[in-house]
């Protein structure tokens, strides 16, 4: 087939389209070379084999130029930040993929498209599904917490508290039927699922959304501020220097390995009972974020102790973790750890050159935007 992937230069973009050349597919890419992601360019690990187009997703002439020829899509790029810029989100996420569906039905492409596939994210579930152990121990009746207000945040309160009985809440797994987003990202992402699965089903384009957790692995940037533990982490023992856990680090994160998710990405290609529907794509692991820590300094071979001083960034959920019960049913499996995940990303920071201190610059930045903030302090 011939496959489109938007965002191809990216991380999770770079390493599908690596997978579908080697499966016999040829493979375009549709890529902006974002500053904050590609700050040299385009990416030296790039498939050779890819046929690359520099364009935006946000203008309609790049997609008619892009689609032309294909077969499928995987429509992976996106805006995903802590700015407060916020209609950039809905640009880049939910109007590109608005302009995705309109140029195939205007140019009639949607009669022939083998399969739409479109990243979403966990993020889309907000807080996720909680119980309270002792009004409901058996989590018969679960309970859906609205994001955390910087009044609780900035008091240290880091748990959800029961509404009846106000005893700190136990996080439950959640499955592809929550949903209750609660940032400018999460609902940009919740819009993209909206318009793919109804724009899907009403014109007849087998469209598949893929809910990632926290994905993990080599090519993951280094400059975007947004990537989580693994980039914090292990900038901060590549140059020696003690990182910031958040909160109390206790807080439980669902991470997945790369090639897991690739795995997913090439099986709903494929597979008819995929379509309109989305999927949920963890680790099958619960962490907290001081046990990934601890893991990552055993690995590494670095031991240095880390800021834990209050310090929190607003908007940030306490506790997540995907079921992903309905992607396994289609014979998807989670078989990588994240101990595998540490030492491919470590290998690869190891492997770059002239590596500036960037986590100082990003740290600096997002306190700057007055997303970090610490527990005493008052915010507006």
């Amino acid at each position: 087939m011939n496959i489109l992937i938007t965002g191809g230069a990216g991380f999770i973009g770079s390493h599908t389209a690596d997978a579908l050349i080697k499966g016999g597919h040829q493979v375009r890419v549709l890529d902006n070379l974002q500053k904050t992601v590609h700050p040299k360019g385009k990416p030296d690990y790039l498939n050779p084999a890819v046929e690359f187009i520099q364009g935006d997703v946000r203008r309609k002439p790049d997609w008619e130029k892009a689609l032309v020829g294909m077969d499928a899509v995987y429509h992976l790029a996106a805006y995903q930040d802590y700015l407060t810029d916020f209609s950039s989100f809905f640009h880049t996420n939910a109007v590109s993929t608005a302009l995705l569906y309109e140029v195939l039905v205007e140019t009639g492409q949607y009669r022939d498209m083998h399969k739409i596939i479109v990243a979403a994210s966990q993020a889309v579930m907000g807080e996720g599904r909680y119980h309270c152990p002792g009004c409901d121990p058996d989590a018969k009746a679960p309970v859906y917490p609205q994001i955390r207000t910087e009044t609780q945040l900035a008091a240290g309160k880091w748990e959800h508290a029961c509404p009846a009985c106000r005893q700190d809440l136990q996080w439950l797994a959640s499955d592809e039927t929550v949903i209750q987003p609660c940032n400018q990202y999460a609902l940009s992402k919740h819009s993209q699922e909206q318009i793919t699965l109804q724009l899907g089903r009403r014109y007849g384009m087998p469209s598949v959304v893929m809910r990632y957790s926290i994905v993990q692995g080599p090519r993951q940037s280094f400059f975007n501020a947004y990537s989580g533990a693994m980039r914090i982490f292990a900038l901060a023992l590549y140059f020696g220097k003690a990182p910031t856990i958040f909160e109390d680090g206790r807080q439980v994160r669902d991470f997945v390995n790369i090639d897991d998710v690739v795995a997913a990405n090439r099986l709903v290609l494929e597979h008819p009972d995929a379509d309109y529907h989305e999927f949920n794509v963890g680790g099958g692991q619960a962490w907290t974020v001081q046990g990934f820590y601890e893991t990552m300094q055993a690995i590494t071979g670095k031991q240095i102790e880390p800021i834990m001083s209050g310090y929190y960034r607003f908007g940030d959920t306490r506790h997540i973790f995907s079921d992903t019960t309905r992607l396994q049913s289609l014979g998807w499996q989670a078989t990588r750890s994240v101990e595998t995940s540490i030492e491919a990303y470590w290998s690869y920071l190891n492997q770059q050159q002239d590596m500036e201190d960037i986590l100082a610059y990003t740290q600096k930045h997002m306190q700057s935007l007055n997303v970090i903030r610490q527990t005493g302090t008052t915010s507006a």
